[in-house]
């Protein structure tokens, strides 16, 4: 398995990025754990967005202060994954998107890439004090929900959210 990193977004991957973001498009992919991706085609607003999300102070309305990362695979640069990991919970959150959401890009699927970014990512989450997190997923997908049992996920509950139309399961990892 090729090496990869979480790095959080910057101007220098402005082309990949949108790249990333279009091939999600054309595959009508939810892009969880994008942020505000799929709305906005100014990468330099969403770099500028993500940033915002990191200090309480500046954090957008109806936000919780997040942490994007991008995985990025070492031998090409090249984004194959992006994950957010949200220090708290709101509502909607508690509910149904938890600590963290992911999205691995659609030509990188089933390659083991979800399943390491999510591990790395929940180092990430200990470091801030997390003792566990909870990841949700859609009831039919199947990749995701494997993502997450692999890295110790215990299922909780099914929940449906009226906003999105869709039967979503709760887990909750030990870390």
């Amino acid at each position: 398995m090729e090496k990869c990193i979480l790095v959080k977004p910057d101007p220098s991957f402005k082309s990949d990025i949108q790249a990333f973001r279009q091939e999600m498009l054309d595959a009508n992919s939810s892009m969880d754990g994008t942020g505000p991706l799929r709305r906005m085609a100014d990468i330099k607003e969403w770099l500028d967005f993500n940033r915002r999300c990191e200090n309480d102070e500046t954090v957008p309305e109806n936000w919780v202060t997040c942490e994007q990362y991008m995985y990025v695979r070492e031998a090409d640069n090249k984004i194959v994954g992006m994950i957010q990991f949200r220090h708290y919970f709101n509502d909607f959150l508690e509910k149904y998107g938890g600590h963290i959401g992911y999205s691995v890009r659609p030509t990188e699927r089933r390659k083991g890439y979800a399943t390491r970014m999510l591990a790395e990512c929940l180092k990430i989450c200990k470091s801030h004090g997390l003792e566990k997190v909870l990841v949700t997923c859609r009831q039919e997908n199947e990749g995701s929900r494997r993502t997450i049992l692999a890295n110790g996920g215990v299922y909780e509950s099914t929940v449906y959210c009226e906003s999105d139309e869709v039967y979503l399961e709760r887990y909750w990892i030990q870390i």
